[in-house]
């Protein structure tokens, strides 16, 4: 049965051959295209997702070691907000802060966005705060849920906080936001990408939004820390 419906496929493609030579060509074309970018993004984010996580390291660790003094770092007045992925790694820009400049601030906001597959989200289910562990040490970490038709508005997001979750009052109207700055670099051949994909992932993530504007981050207190990874 099988090899009988195999037949009567492959004669109806060997029919329809003579078209491309008339046409058909093009959207086969564009499809192979499209496909070809979406297969290379997504294997490229695979390896620059694993490499960062190796960066950035565990945020528990990270907490810890500050807090034991491994990472010793004076404390400055003020709030800074730093924006990452989730609460499992520590942002690149936090831990430059801390282990380049030795400062961390008064209030530290560790800062996810999730989008969820609904249009808006009530502002009531939009905030979720995590102490990290520790209520006392002015670090924790928010996730701001917003629907797909929804905009992040970060500062928005963070004035709407009770004061009584975010381990005291924190001034978002004097706050600094820091951006950790990916800077991608074809790598050697042994990371499981062609050399020809590494570059089309890398022409392809030189266009995505800029994130300050897109987060709604006000650009006179907006630091962009960089790091280099290797795909």
């Amino acid at each position: 049965m099988y090899k009988r419906q195999l037949s009567v496929d492959l004669l109806f493609v060997a029919a329809n051959l003579t078209k491309l030579v008339h046409g058909a060509w093009l959207p086969l074309a564009i499809a192979l295209t499209a496909f070809t970018l979406m297969t290379t993004w997504q294997r490229g984010r695979q390896v620059v997702t694993a490499e960062r996580e190796q960066l950035e390291g565990s945020l528990q660790e990270f907490i810890e070691s500050v807090r034991n003094g491994t990472q010793p770092t004076q404390i400055v007045p003020g709030t800074a907000v730093f924006l990452n992925r989730g609460k499992l790694t520590a942002p690149l820009a936090l831990r430059a802060n801390v282990e380049h400049n030795s400062i961390r601030h008064e209030h530290v906001i560790i800062m996810s966005i999730e989008t969820q597959p609904v249009p808006r989200v009530p502002e009531a289910e939009r905030m979720v705060i995590d102490d990290l562990g520790y209520a006392n040490d002015g670090i924790f970490h928010v996730i701001a849920r917003y629907g797909y038709a929804e905009t992040p508005d970060v500062p928005a997001a963070l004035r709407a906080l009770d004061p009584d979750t975010t381990e005291g009052r924190i001034d978002i109207d004097d706050a600094s936001y820091f951006l950790s700055k990916i800077e991608l670099r074809p790598g050697s051949p042994t990371k499981r990408l062609a050399t020809w994909r590494k570059r089309l992932f890398i022409a392809t993530a030189h266009a995505t939004a800029d994130a300050a504007d897109y987060f709604g981050l006000p650009r006179d207190r907006t630091v962009i820390m960089g790091s280099r990874i290797d795909v």
